[in-house]
């Protein structure tokens, strides 16, 4: 090579260099945005030490300070001089090594631990863009708390030698222990499940630290554990004395001149069906002919507003608490006991105040006449589902002739729904045989008989036809506020995503708008029976819009309604309570209330609704570990109900438990994610585990303070034993 090309060859060379040089000092500035760096730390990071890329970097440092995009400190270290887009989130802590911030945008932020600063799960924060991708979403860092979730949480208290405690928080989503000094701790023992509440939060290396509010009990004990759950989701553990002594205050005697205000049902027949062990009854049903022909159907509701009053301390708490939250072996009630077992509880042979929709029907289900208002009414006798339905299947027994012509009556409006669009989804729920101090003896399925359809049409009737009657009430734009319970068109992107996972078992739905609900029906009609029944089942709802209170006068998609509300359960659901106070208003003719206002409670009235469905999903799924930890070690069939990038959940068969085999403890093979088609495929030998396969497992261990089963499949034998040590962590 002569002398002149190889100049041009070094020239080019020392350019290619300079250009990669300045890339990898832009990038590292980039993924580190915030902190800054002296030229000895730089020079480790982004080039080889030789005296040349020194000097290099030297005149780029120059060069990009110069050009304003990266700043030179006092203390003669290095920062990058663009401003972070900051955005504010609430965090999702997925697992230990990373998080997502939902900002409200289309994708969520990725969030590395190191960087999650003291954020923990819920917390809302500021968080600024890194420059940095990882696969689809952004990533960025934690720059500061907004607001915390929560400062009180529930944990099992590990005492140390030296007279300090940790407390490990049983919320899963929290992947760190709380430091308890000793004068924290209070009367705790070890092993106690007790409530902490945090006194500073950890910065760096440094645990955050508490101190005990609340002894639980024992870990594993019914009592501690279940009081850890309502601790977990905020749940009142009592109510106030100012609210117990407004409720004993409240008159019992019903005056006359509060009767002749109503429709007087005392002597028309009247009774209640509820489960065998309910308490409180929210609905009645008063059934008489006509002489025109026609049957008269009352849906009469305890009349809650008559004793709860706006601007009183027990609304207040009512609000607050918004739904009654049903836990496996108790309740917490939205009122106190007086009133939701007492004076509100449609209790036979009892004088009640009750807020009806009276129907004359004919005898093919069709309304011709309907009336709203309120009522008093006279219980003559209270069924059990199991009562109901053993009279409507013998045609004997007490009322046999009118609970046969009422089940005639629901079965033709139930079949008037499907016709138009409604959505039938018969999941499985369970529930529990408890011994005297709550352990779980078995796990039964909950079966829906024509005795529960019964009730459940004429309550849909009820509350369908106050919000259409309200909604019709005024005609034009200028409607009258309301609360609604709507249940928006699913997301035709889901529904794509299911339909394509439906086609894997040979099933076919269509996606068009106009056709997805009937689709629907007759797929779940097919897969009656078959093994992949309770996992379409399960996605079909997934795919789902979740439904919500709210002021806006928008359909039921599921039922297949124009307009829908809660009327029928004041004494469980604030939002019922909303609804009978609208509906008296507007019958005595009062103009549109506040939209804001109410759609503020809509809006509350939801988020509760939400934590006491999660409150009542952590109950089973703890009697669920908790039973199949006394369970025998045997071999169990089950279905896979999902998969992950770290592990396939497996329901058991036989109790409706659920668990998951780790990726991690599978050793005939390496398995891959393949998430597009909810499976996983072993590397060698191409063995695939997909959702909705029959597989045989066994319990490996229970985990009662995270409610978590680990469960392994049956024969599996290592496929590369040699390769075992090698094997990358999960």
């Amino acid at each position: 090579m002569s002398k002149k090309k190889f100049k041009e060859h070094k020239q080019k060379k020392q350019k290619a260099e300079g250009k990669s040089l300045r890339h990898a000092v832009l990038s590292f500035f980039d993924d580190s945005r915030g902190a800054s760096f002296n030229f000895k730390q730089l020079a480790r990071q982004v080039g080889p030490k030789n005296k040349a890329v020194n000097d290099q970097l030297f005149a780029l440092l120059d060069e990009l300070e110069a050009s304003g995009k990266i700043r030179q400190l006092a203390d003669g270290s290095y920062t990058s001089a663009r401003k972070s887009e900051t955005l504010v989130g609430v965090v999702d802590h997925v697992n230990p090594r990373f998080a997502y911030v939902n900002t409200g945008g289309e994708k969520d932020i990725y969030v590395r631990e190191r960087d999650l600063g003291t954020a923990l799960h819920g917390d809302t924060v500021k968080v600024s863009l890194i420059g940095r991708q990882t696969g689809e979403k952004p990533e960025g860092k934690v720059e500061g708390i907004v607001k915390r979730n929560r400062t009180r949480f529930v944990g099992r208290l590990e005492m140390a030698p030296n007279r300090f405690a940790f407390v490990v928080p049983d919320f899963k989503k929290i992947y760190q222990d709380f430091f308890i000094y000793q004068e924290n701790v209070g009367e705790a023992k070890n092993n106690d499940k007790v409530l902490f509440e945090v006194t500073r939060w950890g910065d760096g290396d440094r645990s955050p630290e508490a101190k005990v509010i609340e002894i639980l009990g024992k870990t594993g004990e019914n009592e501690a554990e279940i009081h850890s759950i309502m601790a977990e989701f905020d749940l009142p553990f009592r109510f106030p004395e100012n609210v117990l002594h407004a409720s004993e205050g409240i008159e019992e005697t019903i005056s006359k001149e509060e009767i002749k205000k109503r429709w007087d049902f005392r002597d028309v027949l009247t009774f209640t069906i509820d489960p065998e062990d309910a308490k409180d009854f929210d609905d009645a049903l008063s059934f008489r002919k006509l002489e025109n022909g026609l049957y008269e159907i009352g849906v009469h509701i305890a009349d809650v507003t008559h004793y709860v009053v706006p601007g009183t301390v027990l609304d207040e708490d009512a609000f607050d608490r918004a739904t009654s939250v049903y836990l496996v072996d108790r309740t917490v009630p939205m009122l106190p006991e007086r009133l939701s077992n007492g004076l509100c509880s449609l209790r036979p042979n009892e004088m009640k105040l009750t807020f009806a929709a009276v129907f004359e029907m004919d005898n093919k289900g069709k309304v011709q006449k309907e009336w709203f208002g309120r009522t008093v009414i006279h219980s003559d006798h209270r069924f059990s589902y199991e009562q109901a339905q053993e009279v409507i299947e013998s045609g004997e027994g007490k009322f046999s002739q009118e609970l046969k012509i009422l089940n005639d009556l629901a079965i033709r409006l139930r079949k008037d729904r499907f016709t138009k669009g409604a959505v039938n989804f018969e999941t499985t729920e369970v529930k529990f045989k408890l011994d005297e101090k709550g352990k779980p003896l078995a796990v039964v399925p909950k079966i829906r008989k024509d005795a529960h359809k019964l009730i459940e049409e004429f309550m849909l009737l009820a509350n369908k036809s106050v919000a259409t009657y309200i909604y019709k009430l005024k005609k034009g734009d200028d409607k009258n506020t309301f609360v609604y319970r709507t249940h928006d068109f699913p997301n035709p992107e889901k529904v794509s995503d299911f339909a394509q996972f439906a086609k894997q078992f040979g099933h076919t739905l269509h996606t068009e708008e106009n056709a997805v609900s009937h689709s629907l029906n007759k797929l779940m009609d097919e897969i009656e029976g078959k093994p992949e029944q309770n996992v379409l089942q399960s996605l079909a709802v997934r795919a789902m819009a979740k439904a919500k209170y709210t002021t806006d006068p928008k359909g039921h998609f599921g039922l297949a309604f124009e307009h829908y509300t809660h009327f029928t359960s004041p004494i469980r659901r604030y939002p019922d309570m909303m609804v009978h106070r609208l509906l008296q208003h507007y019958l005595d003719h009062g103009k549109p209330v506040s939209k804001t206002d109410y759609e503020a409670k809509c809006i509350h009235s939801s988020e509760r609704e939400k934590r006491a469905a999660d409150a009542e999903r952590a109950s089973i799924k703890y009697k669920q570990v908790e039973f199949m930890s006394l369970a025998a070690d045997k071999l169990y069939a089950g279905i896979i109900t999902g998969v992950t990038d770290f592990g396939i959940f497996v329901e058991i068969i036989e109790t409706k438990c659920e668990g998951m085999v780790r990726l991690a403890d599978m050793k005939d093979d390496f398995y891959e994610f393949d998430e597009k088609n909810y499976r996983v495929i072993g590397s060698r030998r191409k063995k695939i585990y997909r959702l909705g396969d029959e597989v045989e497992v066994r319990v490996k261990k229970t985990d009662i303070d995270r409610r978590t089963m680990d469960l392994a499949f049956e024969n599996e034998t290592p496929a590369f034993p040699q390769e075992r040590s090698n094997r990358r962590h999960r």
